[in-house]
């Protein structure tokens, strides 16, 4: 697999990008139109549907669209990926989700992860969050990877894989700005004093991000400038400079 560390997840979930299945469907979602075409000619938004998944709580079908104020399930095995206006989506197995309203049914203001994974590219725009039990993102047009892990109490592990994201976790606080991962852990009780902790890159690839980006006709930062970090989790390009969240104390 070759990108970031492995923690509870298999190698097999991180490689959709590679199966035919998904190459094939990708490029019928760009060569139609992608997103635009799609909702102008009131097309599905799901890119691919692998296993099974529930919409509102019903058995979803891959001709059928996801829009805000949805709540959104997958089963073990399945996997969901799927694109609202300028962001794109890709659900792992067991995920819980809901898309939450913002000015219109096209766009989404909250995506609240009640437990699972999801890596997430989102376009520019303002007024728009990640929600976990232990943590808020605001969100102003970046790449992510959030997993809330029902087995430590809702811990929450979330990367900025590149732009800008303010964190919240209770009291503590910190802008992530990010040039390539820059990873935390969003703790359900303080450690050292922190609830945000650092962490180090794990459980998503850059071709992920990269696959995600092109559905909405986007790019990732490193395939702009063309650089790529250390897989640490620190968020920089340059291997010298430490996670944010070490060059501050905790609060007390």
């Amino acid at each position: 697999m070759g990108e970031h560390g492995l923690e509870g997840r298999s190698e097999d979930a991180l490689l959709w990008t590679r199966r035919r299945g998904f190459l094939h469907a990708a490029a019928a979602w760009t060569a139609m139109g992608g997103w635009a075409a799609a909702h102008a000619q009131q097309r599905s938004n799901v890119v691919e549907l692998r296993g099974d998944a529930l919409l509102n709580g019903q058995a979803l079908r891959q001709e059928q669209t996801i829009q805000s104020g949805d709540r959104v399930e997958t089963g073990p095995g399945g996997h969901l990926i799927f694109v609202v206006g300028n962001s794109a989506w890709h659900l792992r197995e067991n995920t819980s989700i809901r898309v939450e309203r913002g000015e219109t049914l096209n766009v989404v203001s909250v995506l609240r992860i009640v437990t699972g994974a999801v890596v997430s590219v989102w376009g520019k725009g303002s007024s728009r969050q990640i929600v976990t039990p232990t943590l808020t993102a605001g969100i102003r047009g970046t790449g992510l990877y959030t997993e809330v892990r029902p087995d430590e109490n809702l811990r929450t592990y979330f990367c900025n894989c590149y732009g800008t994201v303010d964190l919240s976790a209770g009291r503590d606080a910190t802008t992530s700005r990010a040039e390539y991962h820059q990873s935390f852990w969003a703790e359900p009780a303080p450690r050292d004093g922190r609830l945000l902790t650092p962490a180090r890159a794990i459980n998503h690839t850059d071709e992920e991000l990269e696959y995600l980006a092109a559905l909405v006709g986007q790019r990732t930062a490193w395939e702009v400038t063309g650089r790529r970090g250390a897989k640490e989790g620190t968020g920089y390009t340059d291997p010298t400079v430490p996670h944010p969240l070490l060059q501050q104390p905790p609060r007390r």
